[in-house]
């Protein structure tokens, strides 16, 4: 009997596929260093915190997908400034993105934000992944 049911769990775990949820990678690159920032949709994007890069920049990507007439991918940089963050880059992208690559960069292209005030440079590039159907 244990054998039988030992073998049904084998089984059951090797029929299970792996469900891959939907979402966001934005590859984020300043001062030499890259670092890969996940997102999946929110329900809210006033919850969606900011991701610090490097001493002066924040990044923030806000996935959102319901209700239909609001559903959108927003992505923010922001100046990480002693009086608060300053807004110096925002763009929207249509959910779902438009399929394609931009020159290899997903569905956003490579930008570029500069520092104001320190003269470096933040580049990013996104690309979505769409859920995996259940097999």
């Amino acid at each position: 009997m244990l054998k039988h049911c030992q073998r049904l769990l084998v089984v059951t775990l090797l029929l299970a596929a792996p469900v891959h949820a939907e979402k966001l990678l934005c590859h984020v690159t300043y001062g030499g260093d890259t670092r890969d920032l996940e997102a999946r949709p929110v329900n809210s994007p006033y919850t969606v915190p900011v991701q610090p890069i490097g001493s002066y920049f924040l990044f923030r990507i806000v996935f959102h997908k319901e209700p239909a007439d609001l559903a959108s991918i927003k992505l923010y940089v922001f100046a990480d400034r002693d009086s608060g963050p300053v807004p110096i880059q925002q763009a929207t992208y249509p959910y779902p993105p438009v399929a394609g690559k931009r020159a290899g960069y997903g569905f956003t292209g490579l930008h570029q934000v500069y520092e104001p005030i320190r003269d470096g440079e933040l580049q990013y590039w996104c690309e979505w992944f769409p859920s995996e159907p259940a097999r």
